[in-house]
């Protein structure tokens, strides 16, 4: 498809900035949000998108798969949701089973509010989030490529909510928190929401490409001593290693495992083909640090008690 990886990383550049401008006709502001969930995407992973409602979670992924002219599919998560809800069932036809395909055959999943449902049923997305597969009734069905999902949560009502498997939080790449729109930007939205005026997109990316681009990334040359600093800095967040510091020992319970040092890697490769560079550097490894180590570092009761944050944390051991 490229002539070479340096053509292919800087057509990469030229289209991402092509999708920011077309995802920016809907989504006002939240650039940092569409850039995280973009590098996922391009990835070949997952994100977790965590904000009150009303802040376009929604719209944002419905509008990514426009522009990628990707299948979408929203399954809203309830407590009574069950997993042949989610990767369909057996159904008895012509004195036959015939398998239903249910909603995960899709390339973009929303899974709109994934703590509403019992951990039963939120590990229905397991085995399609890591080896893009389902199995039901020993047959393995392939899932179409590229796939990815992206869930969310609702940071303010707990009740009636099912916390993550620490198993499921480590398969979701980016932990994205969204924030409220600043004033202007709010200005823009209600303007924007309120006319008759339709705004259309246009279609950026085939499933081809996105799937070429990924395998650009993965070829991206990194050097050792990059990925020396990527480990060394997920290593750090461990307070039982043996040169963990005070602070870390002090403010955490459990750090990050093995599979946050391979994300880290990967995103800060794609946070710099992005931007034009044709090797990832360490500021691309601090630019994608927090959201990817958010979710996977767990504070101890000291922490909380001081309202230490994992952003303070991060930042501390950084």
């Amino acid at each position: 498809m490229f002539q070479s990886d340096v053509d292919g990383i800087d057509q990469l550049a030229s289209k991402y900035q092509l999708l920011k401008n077309e995802v920016g006709k809907i989504i006002v502001g939240q650039d940092k949000t569409v850039e995280l969930v973009l590098l996922s995407i391009l990835c070949d992973s997952h994100s977790l998108l965590v904000g009150v409602p009303g802040l376009a979670k929604t719209l944002l992924v419905k509008t990514i798969s426009q522009v990628l002219d990707l299948n979408f599919k929203r399954i809203q998560f309830t407590p009574d949701l069950m997993p042949s809800d989610i990767i369909g069932t057996e159904i008895l036809e012509n004195n036959a089973f015939k398998f239903n395909k249910g909603p995960v055959f899709s390339n973009i999943i929303l899974a709109d509010e994934i703590n509403r449902t019992p951990p039963k049923t939120q590990a229905a997305l397991l085995e399609a989030m890591q080896e893009r597969t389902v199995t039901i009734a020993g047959i393995e069905y392939q899932l179409d490529l590229p796939f990815f999902v992206l869930a969310t949560q609702n940071p303010i009502e707990q009740e009636g909510t099912y916390p993550l498997p620490e198993a499921q939080l480590d398969r979701f790449m980016f932990n994205i928190q969204l924030d409220y729109p600043s004033l202007q930007e709010e200005f823009q939205i209600v303007k924007q929401t309120t006319s008759s005026q339709e705004i259309t997109v246009n279609k950026i990316l085939q499933k081809e490409e996105i799937i070429e681009f990924q395998k650009l990334i993965k070829k991206m040359p990194v050097t050792d001593h990059l990925i020396e600093y990527a480990v060394k800095l997920i290593v750090s967040t461990r307070p039982k290693e043996l040169n963990a510091t005070s602070f870390v020992k002090e403010y955490i319970s459990w750090g990050a495992g093995p599979r946050a040092s391979q994300a880290i890697v990967i995103a800060a490769k794609a946070h710099a083909a992005i931007h034009g560079k044709y090797s990832p550097d360490i500021e691309d490894v601090k630019a994608v640090a927090l959201p990817i180590l958010r979710h996977r570092i767990m504070r101890n009761f000291k922490a909380e008690a001081e309202d230490i944050s994992i952003e303070t944390i991060v930042s501390k051991i950084m």
